[in-house]
């Protein structure tokens, strides 16, 4: 007993100010251990009161909170145990001075993913545009949102970018967006007959919704050509170059059937001798 009693309470010194025993030790561990078996417990139960989706958000914020407390309950039963917390800050300001620089932005990723996933601007599912890139959220995380653009590459966006970037969510509203094609004719051309070629290209697409109507605008009076711009519904916006690019070539196969010309910019050069 006194064997045991020796080595529960020797103790490790750092220098006169901090030291630890082997009891205090032990304590700390199963002082974590539990506190591990609790939050389990905790997590198991909330999981069973969420649905899919919020269980999923549920365990992204919990994952960072077990840690947080972890290191909470780690400080403070070191200093229950005699271990004086101030004494090894003190002795180790340089270091961890270095290391808050270091992960300054790390925790900031951490905190914008916290908001994001508390104020629910972003969903798994929802297609988002950032730095002109535009891809399909597959997963959040609590530091990167994982995103796949149409030609199936992964942008990992670090959080902080949800704060410091301007984001559009397409799909925040519901899938169906309106999307657009932009062509000119010459001059001459008979603008009632473009419009009906144009309508009647978005209408034999199988994509473009018939609610709401496709619909055709005049644009502009333009240097070379009359422009318009055909609008019409899809109900998938991050496959919408695939419909834009059927439509140009039904409107360009239309267009030749009926003899409408798509002009080339024109100049004319006046040579004064």
């Amino acid at each position: 007993m006194k064997k045991l009693n020796d080595v529960l309470n020797f103790t490790f010194r750092y220098n006169d100010h901090i030291s630890i025993s082997v009891k205090s030790l032990l304590i700390l561990i199963i002082i974590i251990l539990l506190a591990s078996f609790l939050l389990k417990i905790f997590k198991k139960y909330v999981n069973k009161k969420l649905e899919d989706q919020d269980q999923n958000k549920f365990d992204t914020v919990f994952s960072f909170g077990k840690w947080l407390l972890y290191i909470i309950v780690f400080l403070v039963t070191l200093q229950s145990s005699g271990v004086q917390i101030t004494a090894v800050f003190a002795a180790s300001t340089a270091l961890l001075i270095g290391v808050g620089l270091a992960l300054q932005t790390f925790f900031q990723d951490i905190i914008s993913g916290i908001f994001i996933i508390l104020d629910q601007s972003v969903h798994v599912g929802d297609i988002i545009e950032i730095d002109n890139k535009v891809g399909r959220v597959e997963e959040i995380k609590l530091r990167t949102t994982r995103a796949v653009t149409i030609d199936n590459k992964v942008m990992i966006i670090p959080n902080h970018k949800y704060l410091t970037n301007s984001i559009y969510n397409w799909t925040q509203n519901g899938t169906t967006t309106r999307e657009s094609v932009q062509v000119g004719v010459a001059y001459g051309s008979d603008v009632q007959l473009v419009k009906k070629l144009l309508l009647q290209a978005a209408k034999s697409h199988h994509k473009v919704l018939k609610y709401p109507e496709p619909l055709v605008l005049f644009s502009n009076f333009g240097d070379s050509s009359l422009d318009f711009t055909l609008i019409f519904s899809l109900n998938d916006s991050f496959q919408a170059i695939i419909p834009q690019s059927d439509i140009r070539f039904k409107i360009d196969e239309l267009f030749r059937e009926n003899n409408v010309s798509i002009p080339f910019p024109q100049r004319d050069i006046h040579i004064i001798k």
